[in-house]
């Protein structure tokens, strides 16, 4: 890897490495990620302050107790028709003081993103994210990236956008990477080794995972996430999109970027250097870990998450992946390969896949092979270098069509039992 330009995320490039308390504009405030930082923002209230939040507008309640106890200015919800909700539920917070701030609509996010503060916390799931990613990049603002999606499917946007050490990685996997990479310079190192946990179906033939239930996928081992993270995890596709955001991120070619499964999910990545060494990134499983490192950085946050207690006995494996079980890590390199709008349909097809297979209408075999029939039809992706926002949301919206016509296919081709 040559030593420049310099990648999105470097840990050797601060913009801020003053102690002062920060300004934080939260994007998903309600989802597991924008909980857990306003939890570690609370309990470092000299440090961090946030501004505004985002969410969705299906939990206004939460939106509002948030908005309370953090006493924003601004609070932005996606719904339009959640405000009336909203206002009640922050009329009841805030009693006879003055309510915040309220945006609706499908841009609040975006605007939002804008607004002034130090960082951006984009921690809203899907490619949804992609808008306010470019918006907050824009304007200049240091961007706490959780939202894996809007790298993925507008990996040149964001490039063409973001300033060398613009972005820090939220992502425990990315995180671990972006903190051992401060060890040596660009020219040191040799590998990046993801780690993966495996997820709740681990060492299983595909054969053994043609019967797999939607409760036993959202059944995961070590992580509490969302629906669509979750039976992510047990495909395996979360460990390729990260792959692929891997490559953005630090500028490293596909072929020196290895998974490698670790059930504990103790250690979040490593980076292999030249000279042999193999530097691990490593805690218990808790995300206000990476998510201090995303709005703190370069200054570490005191007591952010729990560390290890070494005078405990534990064993730690480190296991092959089974690419036969579990294709999408090969598929993810070679849509991530392609580039344009490859990532871009690989991302929405599974998306709609993951919902037919909530909804019992594919069978789990049946995500990735939909995702891979979507993927081949698409063939040569449009845009290249000049891709646009335009070329990306029309690869998504022919992706997602395409996609649920193939679902149905091998829906039908599950036992009646299983469609029930």
């Amino acid at each position: 890897m040559s030593d420049s330009p310099a990648p999105l995320a470097d840990p050797h490039i601060a913009f801020d490495a003053s102690e002062g308390r920060r300004d934080i504009v939260v994007l998903g405030s309600t989802g597991s990620i924008g909980t857990q930082a306003i939890d570690l923002v609370l309990r470092n209230p000299d440090r961090f302050r946030v501004t505004a939040l985002s969410a969705a507008g299906g939990r206004v309640g939460l939106l509002a107790e948030q908005a309370r106890r953090l006493r924003v200015r601004t609070v932005a919800v996606a719904r339009e028709d959640a405000v009336p909700t909203l206002r009640e539920a922050l009329g009841a917070e805030y009693g006879s003081e003055p309510l915040p701030e309220i945006l609706a609509g499908p841009d609040a996010a975006t605007d939002l993103a804008t607004s002034p503060c130090h960082t951006v916390l984009n921690g809203i799931t899907g490619s949804i994210g992609l808008a306010p990613t470019l918006a907050a990049l824009k304007a200049g603002r240091t961007l706490a990236l959780a939202n894996k999606e809007s790298l993925i499917v507008g990996g040149p946007l964001v490039k063409a956008l973001a300033r060398p050490g613009q972005i820090i990685p939220v992502d425990s996997e990315h995180a671990a990477l972006f903190q051992a990479l401060a060890a040596g310079t660009r020219a040191e190192v040799r590998k990046l080794v993801v780690t993966a946990s495996g997820g709740p179906f681990r060492g299983r033939t595909r054969a053994e995972l043609a019967d797999v239930t939607p409760d036993a996928a959202l059944a995961h081992p070590t992580w509490a996430m969302g629906p669509v993270i979750t039976i992510n995890s047990a495909t395996l596709v979360n460990k390729g999109l990260e792959v692929i955001e891997a490559h953005l991120l630090y500028d490293i070619p596909f072929d020196r970027i290895e998974v490698v499964v670790h059930p504990q999910s103790y250690v979040h990545s490593m980076v292999e250097f030249t000279d042999g060494s193999t530097l691990a990134q490593a805690t218990p499983p808790d995300m206000r870990g990476p998510i201090a490192v995303g709005i703190g950085w370069p200054v570490r946050v005191p007591d952010a998450a729990p560390a290890f207690d070494w005078s405990t006995a534990s064993t730690w494996e480190f296991l092959p992946l089974d690419n036969e079980a579990f294709p999408s890590v090969g598929l993810a390199r070679h849509v991530g390969s392609v580039g344009g709008t490859a990532p871009a349909v690989f991302n929405a097809a599974n998306e709609e896949c993951v919902e037919a297979f909530l909804a019992g209408r594919l069978p789990f075999n049946g995500i990735m092979d939909t995702v891979t029939e979507v993927v081949a039809e698409h063939g040569q992706p449009s845009g290249g270098t000049s891709l646009t926002v335009a070329d990306v949301l029309d690869a998504e919206t022919w992706a997602r069509a395409r996609a649920r016509e193939v679902a149905e296919k091998f829906g039908e081709a599950q036992p009646a039992e299983a469609r029930a």
